[in-house]
């Protein structure tokens, strides 16, 4: 019986043998259990079943099989594939610590040790690892490390924005011109990135085209992630709708990956911002697919939870907008984001007071981060109309206050306020900080240092700013310590002697010997070249031919301007001397004494009014022949006589000339366009 167990043994083993040489591990994993039904502790047998779990992607089952025999499966002899268990299950502090108690570090294991610090986001120990597997192996894998390697470098570039060095690395492949461009994009050199992209793009065609089994969907599919790079560039150079084309190209061809699918669907949301929310809120849900979080790193992930945070905010979540940002706040309390999300929410729900008592409450709590929390809180300051105390919070900011940008915006926002005295204020303690500066570094170098232009602008700025505002006196000392600085500056020599001439005119006469004479300030200028120069506003007129009267005069004969006759004004066609003119004729109609407004209606209300051919119109009134001769004379405005007897007066400017034919209204109006019939 023995004999007959041993023979069937060797036979199973020999089928495990034959079924691993061929791939086929399903097969030799019911060989490998019919061997252990014999021999259950057998160490080779349980070996060779936890190979042919993992080469069958059952993971955790092969974990279990090594916790179960752990005192027949020690770590000497189990470590690696116990570790790449743990590794592939996304255990990967577990793998860490199974990797370091081995006793032996097998190349295996140093392979294997460099991926779990990689996914560990430990890139300067990875950097090392991959180092030594280069320089102390030689086999067929030294092309997928070096492509490792490379890796480790782009992440770096990436997410520590560590300047890369120069490896020495032949691209020969598509992974490793990826991977170089990726190491471009962090130091921010796009247009190389670009370039080295397309060529990734197109080995990555040449490699995959001499397979005839790959289709070219395959070949797109492969080439996902590299235009899914290039829109991200196109992204970043403001090219925004060529990129939102790519993405969604991408999206279309249904890519395996879901790492890359959550980055494509987050970027498109951040091109979406407040608009196309719709749009945004399908994207949103790839982000969620599982296994995201193994596929991306900390910060991607932590990018994508923002943007969730800012999308609820955008479609008026507010409770899931406050719990996103809490439990991003809680994950890195600090991180800058989670409160500025917060505060954008509660601005939005007009409560300005609580945001800003949010945002003092963090900046005391982080020190390090005030001075960005600080500018938001004068922002919304600033828009609540309370800008004497935005000043007062910008002010606050140390590290900044001295800054030439803050000087400017303080005294802008102090002038808009009309509070002279701060905005002074405000230039006199950057002027002071900087001689502090000056002091401490001359102190160090124990050498006179020169004023700083920063710090010359700074009192330039100064003297300008309280001559604007009448301040004579305090800007005499500014100029006079610039003009000390520069004593040839003639501008500022200038702006001395005119503060001067109000305050102390005999100082200024003094001052005013130092001035250049007018002989060395003249200026050689071609005043024909600066009148026919670009820009220029008066452009002479070319001299055309002089013929007869316009001909040149000889010499010595004398120039005699002549004098222009004043053209008399033109009197009206039907003036006539003997009536006097109307005094106010040269005022409008409606303004004049007499005028008594346009009798509205008069006609209509005449219109049918008796029998056929009657008239309401006495025919003395109609009669021709009665009327005067000759117009009377105007008489005096305002009076009663010449109320009723301007009515018939035709002032001059309104007066027909005699013998000229009257014209005759069109009493005929147009017929609408559409109207059917007539009157």
């Amino acid at each position: 019986a023995a004999a007959g167990g041993a023979g069937a043994a060797a036979a199973l083993w020999s089928e495990v043998n034959r079924c691993g040489q061929n791939g086929d591990f399903a097969r030799a994993l019911k060989s490998v259990n019919k061997i252990l039904q014999i021999s259950k502790d057998d160490v080779t047998a349980l070996q060779c079943k936890v190979v042919c779990l993992i080469q069958n992607g059952s993971f955790k089952e092969a974990l279990g099989v090594i916790n179960t025999h752990t005192k027949v499966l020690t770590s000497d002899i189990i470590a690696f594939e116990k570790a790449y268990c743990e590794y592939r299950l996304n255990r990967i502090e577990n793998a860490l610590k199974t990797i370091q108690s081995a006793s032996q570090q097998t190349d295996k294991l140093k392979e294997l040790y460099g991926q779990v610090l990689y996914r560990l986001e430990r890139y300067d120990d990875c950097l090392a690892a991959y180092r030594d597997l280069i320089r102390n192996s030689q086999d067929e894998y030294e092309e997928e490390r070096k492509t490792n390697l490379s890796a480790v470098v782009a992440a770096q570039s990436t997410w520590e924005k560590v300047m890369p060095e120069d490896l020495g690395l032949r691209e020969a492949t598509y992974e490793l011109c990826y991977n170089s461009a990726c190491a471009l994009i962090g130091q921010g050199k796009l247009n190389e990135a670009m370039k080295k992209l397309q060529k990734a793009e197109e080995l990555c065609r040449q490699s995959l085209s001499e397979d005839s089994d790959v289709t070219e969907e395959d070949i797109e599919a492969e080439l996902a992630i590299i235009h899914g790079q290039m829109a991200y560039i196109m992204q970043l150079q403001g090219r925004t709708e060529d990129a939102l084309q790519l993405y969604n190209q991408i999206i279309k061809l249904k890519p395996t990956d879901v790492g890359l699918l959550a980055v494509i669907a987050n970027n498109i949301i951040t091109i979406n911002k407040d608009q196309n929310v719709f749009d945004s809120k399908k994207k949103v849900k790839l982000t969620n697919a599982e296994g995201v979080e193994h596929k991306l790193s900390k910060k991607q992930l932590q990018a994508i939870e923002f943007n969730k945070a800012l999308l609820a905010m955008y479609t008026n979540q507010a409770d899931q907008c406050r719990k996103l940002s809490a439990s991003l706040q809680s994950q890195s309390p600090e991180h800058l984001l989670p409160v500025l999300i917060q505060a954008a929410q509660l601005c939005r729900e007009k409560q300005h007071a609580k945001a800003v008592g949010l945002l003092q409450d963090f900046a005391d709590q982080h020190p390090a981060n005030a001075a960005e929390i600080k500018l938001t809180m004068a922002q919304l300051k600033i828009a609540q109309g309370s800008v004497t105390k935005a000043c007062m919070i910008l002010r606050s900011i140390e590290e900044l206050q001295h800054k030439p940008g803050m000087v400017s915006a303080l005294v802008t926002m102090y002038s808009h306020e009309e509070d002279i005295d701060s905005a002074i204020e405000v230039f006199t303690q950057a002027i002071q900080w900087y001689q502090q500066f000056q002091a401490r570094a001359n102190y160090d170098c124990f050498v006179f240092q020169p004023k700083s232009p920063v710090h010359l602008s700074l009192i330039r700025e100064a003297a300008n700013f309280k001559l604007k505002h009448g301040r004579k006196k305090e800007a005499i000392s500014d100029l006079e310590e610039l003009w000390k600085q520069n004593p040839k500056d003639v501008h500022t020599l200038a702006q001395l002697i005119s503060a001067y001439s109000l305050v102390d005119p005999e100082k200024a006469k003094v001052l005013s010997k130092h001035l250049p004479s007018s002989d060395t300030m003249s200026l050689k200028v071609d005043v024909d070249a600066l009148e026919n120069s670009h820009g220029a506003t008066y452009v002479r007129k070319k001299a055309g031919k002089l013929t007869g009267d316009n001909q040149q005069k000889e010499p010595g004969q004398g120039d005699v301007k002549k004098k222009k006759k004043k053209k008399k004004g033109k009197l009206p066609k039907n003036y006539d001397p003997k009536v006097t003119p109307d005094p106010e004729r040269w005022l409008p109609m409606r303004e004049r004494s007499y005028y008594r407004g346009r009798k509205k209606g008069k006609k209509k209300d005449q219109v049918g009014k008796g029998t056929q051919g009657s008239t309401t119109t006495g025919s003395s009134e109609l009669d021709a022949s009665r009327t005067a001769s000759s117009p009377p004379t105007s008489p005096r405005p305002g009076s009663a006589a010449a109320v009723s007897a301007t009515s018939n007066v035709i002032p001059p400017r309104h007066q027909k000339p005699a013998g000229a034919p009257a014209t005759k209204k069109k009493q005929q109006q147009k017929k609408k366009k559409g109207a059917k019939g007539g009157w």
